[in-house]
């Protein structure tokens, strides 16, 4: 496993539509190997394939809604859709790609989401609160979609020491 780089703001590799996975190989394991370590290292709770430079339909978010009792655990999102939700939150996000950049943005509260795993068997998994906001988050990047764009406003530096 390595770590890899975190393509920043203003790379056009951000802007465009990722391909779907076809093939459920190492080298396919090696990248979610990969972006699950770069991930840990990074602080935050979500990478897309676009933000490792890697134009494929992948994904890796790190469960944090778990019992005071049980372990954080990452979940691998190939060729990921919504399929629904429900709710709504409004909050701050970010992105590991634009450091130090946040903005109010609106996501559905719950959302269900069809994906494959890693050997291609397809599953569904749910997400609530900040984990249904990061997997809308994630798969925005996968269609060169940025979280500015969806966002009522930007915050300002002093907003920020605020929060």
């Amino acid at each position: 496993m390595a770590i890899r780089n975190i393509v920043k703001k203003g790379d056009s590799v951000l802007e465009k539509k990722s391909r779907p996975v076809t093939e459920f190989n190492d080298r396919l394991h090696v990248l979610l190997d990969d972006m699950k370590e770069t991930l840990a290292a990074s602080g935050g709770v979500g990478l897309a394939g676009p933000q490792v430079g890697v134009l494929r339909r992948v994904v890796v978010v790190i469960e944090t809604n778990v019992a005071e009792d049980e372990k954080e655990y990452f979940i691998e999102l190939i060729n990921p859709e919504i399929i629904f939700e429900e709710g709504e939150q409004t909050g701050p996000e970010g992105c590991l790609s634009f450091p130090g950049e946040y903005g109010i943005v609106t996501r559905p509260n719950r959302v269900k989401v069809r994906a494959q795993d890693r050997n291609g068997n397809t599953f569904e998994v749910e997400g609530e609160a900040l984990t249904a906001r990061c997997f809308c988050h994630e798969i925005d990047h996968l269609n060169g979609v940025l979280f500015p764009e969806r966002a009522q406003r930007m915050l300002k530096p002093e907003e920020l020491n605020n929060n």
